[in-house]
């Protein structure tokens, strides 16, 4: 069958190790001083060892690949303990992956797991009962100040101009990112920065999107392609924190200009944990 799965460029890797600890499936192993993927019935594809590769060796494919099996999985997940388990169940819950997650609990369930583990089944989705769908992912322009006039709440007004804003929800047709000044940034970045809005949001679109946790990041690249190609954007600035994780986000910029028929100027921001910035370049 054909689906996402993990591919490691040999010739990048340098066989530190770092994306060992974060496959807790097993995917992944060092064998002869390079990490290989050792079989495709263990790699889910969604990604979690991808921020933490120095060397960018890592990224997501779409290629023939035997069907993950989570039974044979959770095989090698259990005898790692609990904490492992329950890092594998949240992994699965935060991306999603509700039909795994339900076998996987039940798995535990028969093989006479100590740890309660009834927080991590999946809740059957209920159908709204609003027409239109989730009116959190509707678009709205937001009402904003204008630029010449000063805040009048101690510089702590906000600078959004619209809704939604994560990347999965927005829309690249939306009339706020056209021909825009765009803000890549990654989830943890305003809360780090406490002057965010002043500092990179003024005057500019926001999209955000956590490289390490969310899902489907093709479809993140597909919609900065859009946003280059269709909203015809003029800029964008892609903000990130220090940790390792976070320069995917940075990657998965790159890699989407780099399909676009445009070319804009991408700029880097790197913030510390306590928000001050380490480095800003334009890329």
């Amino acid at each position: 069958m054909k689906r996402k799965i993990i591919r490691i460029a040999e010739d990048k890797c340098n066989g530190c190790g770092l994306c060992l600890p974060n496959c807790p499936e097993g995917a992944i192993q060092l064998i002869d001083g390079k990490a290989r993927l050792i079989s495709d019935l263990f790699c889910d594809g969604l990604g979690a060892c991808l921020g933490h590769c120095p060397e960018g060796a890592i990224a997501i494919e779409e290629r023939e690949a035997e069907p993950y099996d989570e039974e044979k999985v959770m095989e090698n997940i259990i005898r790692q303990g609990p904490n492992t388990v329950r890092a594998h169940l949240m992994h699965l819950k935060e991306h999603g992956e509700h039909g795994h997650l339900k076998k996987a609990v039940e798995i535990l369930e028969k093989s006479g797991f100590q740890e309660d583990v009834r927080e991590f089944a999946p809740v059957p989705a209920q159908r709204s009962t609003r027409p239109g769908g989730c009116p959190g992912s509707a678009h709205v322009r937001l009402r904003q100040r204008a630029p010449e006039s000063p805040a009048d709440d101690g510089g702590s007004q906000s600078e959004l101009t619209h809704w939604p804003v994560q990347l999965h929800l927005i829309s690249p047709t939306a009339p706020a990112y056209q021909g825009a000044d765009v803000v890549l940034a990654a989830d943890c970045a305003a809360y780090a920065a406490g002057d965010f809005h002043r500092r990179f949001l003024r005057s500019r679109a926001l999209a955000i999107a956590c490289p390490k946790l969310d899902g489907d990041q093709e479809v993140y690249s597909r919609k900065l392609t859009a946003l280059i190609d269709l909203a015809r954007i003029n800029t964008l600035t892609v903000v990130i924190m220090e940790v390792p994780c976070c320069g995917g986000l940075l990657q998965l910029a790159r890699r989407a200009a780099a399909a676009a028929s445009r070319k804009i100027p991408i700029k880097a921001v790197v913030l510390s944990r306590t928000g001050s910035i380490l480095q800003e370049e334009w890329v």
